[in-house]
């Protein structure tokens, strides 16, 4: 099982991407980390609304000139590099 999964969002105001971690004690831990990422406005860690996902999720803006589909490969890609060394 993957340790994490992404979903773009479409907000009424911006795209944003979910980042649902499996451990959710590195929530945290994970939001610093993607913070560096260049293309991401700001991350907030939110609880979660639906049954069925862990309780809290990464929500990333995504800057207004950024592709969102090109963050979204850099943040899996630096998530794959974080969880590769657990």
């Amino acid at each position: 099982m993957l340790p994490f999964r992404t979903e773009i969002r479409n907000s009424p105001k911006h795209q944003t991407i979910k980042v649902y971690i499996n451990d959710t004690s590195c929530d945290k831990e994970c939001k610093d980390l993607l913070e560096k990422i260049s293309g991401i406005d700001f991350i907030e860690i939110q609880k979660s609304l639906s049954r069925n996902r862990v309780e809290e999720n990464l929500t990333i803006f995504v800057k207004d000139d950024a592709d969102v589909n090109r963050v979204q490969k850099l943040v899996e890609n630096k998530l794959d590099e974080h969880f590769a060394f657990d």
